[in-house]
């Protein structure tokens, strides 16, 4: 399956865990820090932005990702859960499709944010859960926690890097990448603890 088919796949089963979520879930802390679920989805609508729309409110925002983020969640804030999930599931794709991989990242760790403090765990596909290893989200800089290290995953046929190991699940060792430090404990090697010190 090509990457684009990959990402329909991974919103079509994020939509249908939005639609199952009780309200009291909806504003349940994610694992983004300081957004509750409702403030995820929000966050994901920059995909249903046109291009042109989406430089010039990056360039508004001096080209900040924590400040357009944060433009993006407190706009957000007027619709309602329905309408949020209707706006993701009906007009996204404006952004994603220049960049279908950033995109497939950014949906598969945030499906990961809302659905474990919720305790709704999923099995992901490998080839989706080898894509997003091969190419993390580089807004959240995984540079930063990768280098120098070797990351094994075994639960999927995937390794890269040099230096002491990191071994775990594929999903644990993505979500470390991009700082979400509850993921470094069902991890292993001697480079745990290096990886620990970089996602505090």
């Amino acid at each position: 399956m090509d990457v684009r088919g990959m990402l329909a796949e991974e919103r079509a089963e994020l939509i249908s865990l939005l639609r199952a979520l009780s309200d009291e879930e909806w504003g349940s802390p994610s694992l983004c820090a300081g957004w509750r679920v409702r403030d995820v989805v929000g966050h994901l609508l920059y995909d249903t932005i046109a291009l042109p729309t989406y430089g010039g409110i990056a360039v508004r925002c001096g080209l900040s990702v924590d400040r357009f983020n944060g433009r993006l969640v407190e706009k957000a804030k007027a619709l309602s859960t329905e309408a949020l999930v209707d706006r993701f599931e009906h007009a996204a794709g404006r952004v994603s499709k220049y960049a279908p991989r950033l995109a497939l990242a950014d949906v598969m760790v945030h499906q990961q944010d809302i659905r474990r403090p919720l305790g709704r765990a999923r099995p992901i596909p490998a080839d989706r859960l080898i894509t997003v290893l091969e190419h993390p989200d580089p807004f959240a800089m995984p540079w930063r926690r990768t280098r120098g290290l070797r990351f094994v995953a075994t639960d999927v046929s995937w390794s890269k890097g040099s230096g002491p190991e990191v071994r775990g699940p594929g999903e644990a060792i993505v979500l470390a990448m991009v700082g979400r430090a509850v993921a470094v404990d069902e991890l292993a090697g001697e480079g745990v603890v290096e990886l620990r010190r970089r996602c505090g």
